[in-house]
């Protein structure tokens, strides 16, 4: 749905102050896309993982370095399977919402969270009210 004129003179307005204020921000989100998640950050995720399973093992095998009979190696490892595995899924979730973004029916698709709707939706509502 296109803008309105009064609308359009409103986004024209903003956008100029943005660029008389902070030239470089505007231009940097000019200019921002949604690219795919690397893989580099997949793989890194995946080897946290593998490094955290060894860790594990070796907290297992290893019981002399308990510290008040709590396996801290494998604790340790814990943890990091944990945060490699919280990687690999965000980066995976981001992939898939950036690929249902991608085309739909040939128009580029943007993804709008629901606050950005909620206001829209308040804004048109306010600006039918004042007609």
């Amino acid at each position: 749905m296109p803008l309105s004129e009064h609308e359009q003179r409103l986004l024209d307005q903003i956008e100029r102050a943005l660029y008389a204020e902070d030239p470089k921000f505007a231009s940097t989100v000019r200019g921002a896309k949604l690219r795919r998640p690397s893989k580099r950050r997949r793989v890194q995720g995946i080897v946290l993982f593998v490094v955290g399973v060894a860790a594990l093992i070796t907290g297992v095998m290893l019981p002399q370095l308990a510290i008040a009979s709590i396996p801290v190696v494998s604790v340790f490892g814990f943890l990091l399977m944990f945060f490699g595995v919280l990687i690999t899924l965000t980066t995976l979730r981001r992939g898939d919402q950036v690929a249902e973004a991608g085309q739909e029916d040939g128009k580029p698709a943007r993804s709008r969270s629901s606050f950005s709707e909620r206001m829209e939706e308040r804004f048109r509502r306010r600006f039918d009210e004042e007609r």
